[in-house]
């Protein structure tokens, strides 16, 4: 058993079912749900998630189309000058470190994997700079094999919605998982992480402009009132978000559409 909040015993059966209520919610607020980072091949993602470490999706994706100009192959990062490709890529921050791993990716997949990216979680693990998170990104975006993504706003929103307890993110992975047919993993992690920057933010959620309200036991933890609610939303669909919780469209403010997610 599980307590997900103050009073309130929940069973594991129990909690599996709310949390599909969940996973339905937010596939009718979130219809628009997707990988961020702009690639069209299995490298580009690859380096496009290693140079999200410590950055935005929006600053990465800037970077990336002259980046992927430069280098399109495995073979071109090997061999590349270490400070031109410092300088492309220094927008992104922690550039040298980053530079290090797309080098040494570059002579890995070369070396080991024909130029390729490898389509296994075992095989992706053990490249440079790509973590488990990593690997199930390239998995479910470039491979179709369906995978659980623990960034920080997945695993700052199952941990509000008192799904675990959790704070290892592959004990995270592994019991969220379970709570939902294999099938929808990605696209969960999408629309998770969509909620979480555009909804349910770190320091101040908008609860009062929520479609989770009665299934989220950290409800209150942002303001509650739709009108200071409304001004938290962000993103191109702000206004439908909160339509969709039931609160005035018009209380969102003109430049949440083009406000930057988190």
């Amino acid at each position: 058993m599980t307590i997900s909040s103050p009073g309130r015993v929940e069973t594991d059966l129990g909690r599996t079912r709310r949390a599909r209520r969940i996973g339905r919610a937010l596939t009718e607020a979130h219809p628009d749900a997707h990988c961020e980072l702009d690639h069209t091949t299995a490298l580009e993602l690859a380096v496009a998630t290693i140079l999200s470490a410590q950055c935005t999706d929006k600053k990465v994706n800037e970077v990336t189309p002259k980046l992927f100009a430069r280098y399109p192959t495995a073979a071109d990062y090997a061999g590349a000058d270490r400070g031109e490709l410092e300088e492309l890529i220094r927008p992104t921050g922690f550039y040298r470190n980053k530079t290090d791993s797309l080098i040494k990716l570059g002579q890995v997949l070369t070396e080991r994997y024909d130029g390729r990216v490898p389509g296994r979680l075992a095989d992706l693990v053990t490249l440079p700079g790509i973590g488990r998170k990593t690997a199930n990104v390239i998995l479910g975006n470039a491979f179709d094999v369906p995978g659980i993504t623990v960034d920080t706003h997945f695993q700052r929103l199952v941990q509000r919605w008192g799904l675990t307890i959790q704070t290892d993110p592959v004990k995270i992975e592994h019991e969220i998982g379970a709570m939902f047919p294999k099938r929808e993993w990605t696209m969960l992690s999408h629309r998770i992480i969509f909620h979480g920057r555009r909804v349910c933010h770190a320091r101040k959620p908008a609860c009062g402009a929520c479609t989770l309200t009665r299934l989220c036991p950290s409800y209150g933890l942002g303001p509650t009132e739709p009108a200071a609610a409304a001004k938290l939303l962000k993103g191109p669909r702000a206004r439908e978000l909160a339509v969709a919780a039931g609160v005035d469209p018009e209380l969102v403010p003109a430049q949440a559409a083009v406000a930057e997610a988190p």
